[in-house]
């Protein structure tokens, strides 16, 4: 992983991801995706499925199709300066990306009791947008809602002006989610080439022994679902409160780019949000936290 000097001048980019979760025989496992390596963002790295929102994610004809009207979603994401209808956006981008990345179509209705009446819905939905149907036009034609209510607002992460692993900026909503049952995750062979399913602990020990690159949200989001056992856990936790928002503040200290999170010394807001290490340190390159892997994993 390189790492970026500049100073970016550019407002942040409004964007959706999805933490996608499992119960495994071994515990919580979480969905990571390679993204390619000719990515121009964190090309080569195991991210979330996720994306920026689209002026179509915002449109009335799509939001008409979701189970949860905009007042509602608004409240739920409990971002007051942000309109309604740009809230409810952020909840189908998070659902567009995790379908456009993996295939997990989440929010698939409830009635649909019938496995193979469920895999022919996804199927259709997949003809249709590969026929060059908009997401509006496929959504009406197959008669298809979703329910938002299985998307959880988990974290919000706002890339700061001088970025470490990327040449812009994004506002990004990190949302959290059960896999649905039948489904199968699968890379798109386009924007991302490997599918893992991995517990959290695995994850941040392949990564401290470098057999996968992590940007710091994963690696902090990892640590954040390492504390928990299953999915009803961390569902939970995240229903219990508000998304708290992380703004990461680097600086440079004995030459080597640190970035701090809320809770830090260095930080402005004084209090934690989440557990784990309040820094990370750029070194070996990649960001490390200045206790090693136990910083990630206690």
């Amino acid at each position: 992983m390189e790492l970026n000097t500049q100073t970016i001048t550019t407002p942040p980019l409004d964007s959706a991801s999805v933490v996608l979760l499992k119960d495994s025989a071994h515990g919580l496992q979480v969905l990571l995706l390679k993204r390619h390596q000719a990515s121009s963002v964190l090309g080569g790295a195991y991210v979330f499925p996720g994306g920026k929102l689209d002026l179509a994610d915002q449109s009335p004809s799509v939001l008409a199709r979701l189970s949860q009207d905009p007042s509602t979603l608004h409240q739920r994401l409990a971002e007051p300066d942000l309109s309604a209808d740009r809230a409810a956006g952020l909840f189908f981008a998070a659902i567009r990306e995790a379908f456009e990345e993996c295939g997990i179509l989440l929010g698939q209705s409830s009635d649909l009791h019938d496995p193979c009446e469920a895999a022919a819905q996804l199927l259709a939905l997949q003809n249709a947008l590969a026929n060059g149907q908009s997401w509006a036009e496929a959504f009406q034609a197959l008669s298809l809602r979703l329910t938002t209510d299985t998307l959880v607002p988990w974290t919000r992460w706002i890339t700061p002006r001088q970025a470490s692993v990327t040449h812009k900026r994004f506002d990004t909503r990190f949302f959290i989610a059960r896999v649905p049952e039948g489904q199968t995750a699968a890379h798109d062979n386009h924007e991302t080439t490997e599918t893992l399913w991995t517990t959290p602990r695995e994850a941040l020990t392949r990564y401290w022994d470098h057999e996968i690159e992590l940007a710091p949200p994963q690696i902090m989001g990892l640590v954040q679902l390492a504390k928990h056992s299953d999915t009803h856990s961390a569902l939970s936790e995240a229903q219990s409160r508000p998304p708290p928002v992380v703004e990461p503040e680097p600086f440079d200290q004995d030459g080597i780019r640190t970035i701090c999170y809320p809770g830090d010394p260095r930080h402005a807001i004084p209090h934690p949000v989440f557990p784990g290490p309040t820094r990370l340190l750029f070194k070996n390159k990649r960001f490390e936290p200045e206790t090693g892997l136990s910083g990630l994993l206690d």
